[in-house]
């Protein structure tokens, strides 16, 4: 049996946990062998009742690394990678020490998720910095996976609607090529190996975040 996988990274409170649950679940009801890896770090704070100092972040992100790569056959979904360990000490702890290894580790997937920055924020324990920390850390993942020429995909969308649009970015949907080109090329416009809204007043990719922060301030009045 074949290995496929699928790593979901992104900003604290954007629904990785969620999506990695809600694409085993489509996969397993289609009868496909799947094994998550939860993220290490969650569990690592959950024991020790604190965050990590500086010099314990490597050996959270090699335990992450360890835990995909010794899962058996089938698809691997991972919640979390060692991208986003590397990116936290990056801006936590001026430490860039750990993306050598992390993208090296990011390689071995064959998709690459971003959840998307338009899910409100949500406070969780120990782990979550505030909303204010999320767009950086988004442009610290976006920017190291370019870097390292490693392709992604950014998922939008509430509920249902993002699991679908996440299935699209895997070529899960049964769509053919002929129709996932077409739709493409009518929503979406590529830069620099990401997918991005394509805006008719500009053609500044990081307008996706102003167009979907006022979707939401829209909403909210």
């Amino acid at each position: 049996m074949n290995t496929r996988r699928i790593a979901i990274v992104g900003a604290e409170s954007t629904g990785k946990s969620w999506l990695t649950q809600a694409l085993t679940e489509v996969l397993r009801m289609r009868g496909q062998t799947v094994h998550t890896v939860d993220e290490v770090l969650r569990s690592w704070c959950d024991r020790e009742g604190r965050t990590p100092q500086p010099h314990e972040q490597a050996g959270i992100a090699q335990a992450q690394a360890m835990a995909v790569e010794q899962a058996p056959p089938g698809w691997v979904i991972s919640d979390t990678t060692p991208l986003m360990t590397a990116v936290y000490s990056h801006m936590l702890f001026a430490d860039e020490s750990l993306y050598p290894m992390a993208l090296a580790h990011q390689a071995l997937y064959d998709h690459t998720l971003i959840t998307g920055l338009d899910l409100p924020w949500v406070a969780d324990g120990l782990q979550r910095d505030g909303p204010h920390v999320r767009g950086p850390v988004d442009t610290l993942v976006r920017q190291a996976l370019e870097r390292a020429g490693i392709g992604y995909r950014v998922v939008y969308g509430q509920g249902h609607q993002r699991l679908n649009n996440a299935l699209l970015a895997l070529d899960l949907t049964g769509e053919d090529e002929a129709a996932r080109l077409a739709r493409e090329n009518v929503q979406f416009a590529i830069n620099q190996g990401r997918t991005v809204w394509q805006c008719n007043e500009c053609s500044d990719p990081e307008c996706e975040h102003k167009l979907f922060t006022g979707l939401l301030a829209k909403r909210s009045t």
